[in-house]
C-alpha cells in the first residue's frame, strides 16, 4: 500500500475502508489466479507500475503461467491498446523474471543440479546461480532449504550482498527475511519461495 493510501485509511477510515471491503467482496466467486489476472489488467490500464509489479507477482504465486499472463494482456488489447501492452512488457523485461525468458516459456518443471553436498557449508547461507536462477541455500546436518532469491513482494532479485548476519533484506522495499527459515520478519507478510529438493549421488538438486 502506498504512503498516500495508508494516510487516507487513517485520516478517513469511514470512506476508504468500505471501498477496500467492496474490492475484496467483488471477486468472491473468482479463484485467486483469475482475480489477480484481472488486477494485472487494471493496473496496466491505469499504468500503475508498483501495482502492476505487485499483482504480477501475486498472479505467478497463485498459479498463473507466463503464457497465461501474456494471453491476458493480449486479450485485453481492445481496451488497453498496444502502447499500454508494450509498457507492461517493458516492465516484465526489466524485472528479468526467469520464467518469462523466451527459452524457458515452454519449459516443463524439472530437477536442477545445484552443487555437491560437500560444497554446502553447515549452518551457513550459500548463494548459488543455477540454470538462469539465483538461489539461497541453507544446510543443517542432512536437511537443506533452497530459496528463490526473488522477493515475493514484487519479484525483485535480492543480491547476495544483501545478506548480513543470517538476514536478507530486499533492496527495493526492505522486506526482511530470516535466511535460514525463509520467514519474512519485517515490512512484509510472505516468506521466500522455497523449492523442493533431494539428494542424488551426493548432489543437491532442486525442482522448478
Amino acid at each position: 500500500m502506498s504512503d498516500a493510501l495508508s494516510y487516507l485509511v487513517k485520516a478517513r477510515p469511514d470512506a476508504i475502508k468500505p471501498y477496500f471491503t467492496f474490492l475484496k467482496q467483488a471477486g468472491t466467486h473468482l479463484d485467486k489466479k483469475t482475480r489477480n489476472l484481472i488486477s494485472v489488467i487494471t493496473k496496466v490500464h491505469a499504468q500503475t507500475e508498483n501495482g502492476f509489479r505487485q499483482y504480477l507477482s501475486r498472479a505467478l504465486r497463485d498459479g498463473a503461467t507466463p503464457h497465461e499472463i501474456l494471453d491476458a494482456l493480449l486479450m485485453a488489447f481492445p481496451a488497453l491498446g498496444l502502447a499500454k501492452i508494450v509498457w507492461a512488457v517493458d516492465i516484465i523485461l526489466d524485472m528479468d523474471i526467469p520464467e518469462f525468458h523466451p527459452e524457458l516459456l515452454d519449459a516443463e518443471p524439472q530437477w536442477h543440479e545445484i552443487a555437491l553436498t560437500e560444497e554446502i557449508t553447515q549452518r551457513e547461507i550459500s548463494y548459488r546461480n543455477c540454470d538462469g536462477r539465483s538461489l539461497f541455500v541453507y544446510r543443517e546436518d542432512n536437511e537443506f532449504r533452497v530459496y528463490d532469491s526473488r522477493c515475493p513482494h514484487q519479484v525483485t532479485n535480492i543480491p547476495h550482498l544483501a545478506l548480513e548476519n543470517g538476514v536478507l533484506t530486499c533492496p527495493k522495499h526492505e522486506w526482511t527475511f530470516n535466511a535460514s527459515t525463509g520467514e519474512c520478519i519485517k515490512n512484509g507478510n510472505r516468506p521466500l519461495t522455497q523449492f523442493e529438493w533431494k539428494i542424488e549421488n551426493d548432489k543437491l538438486l532442486a525442482y522448478w
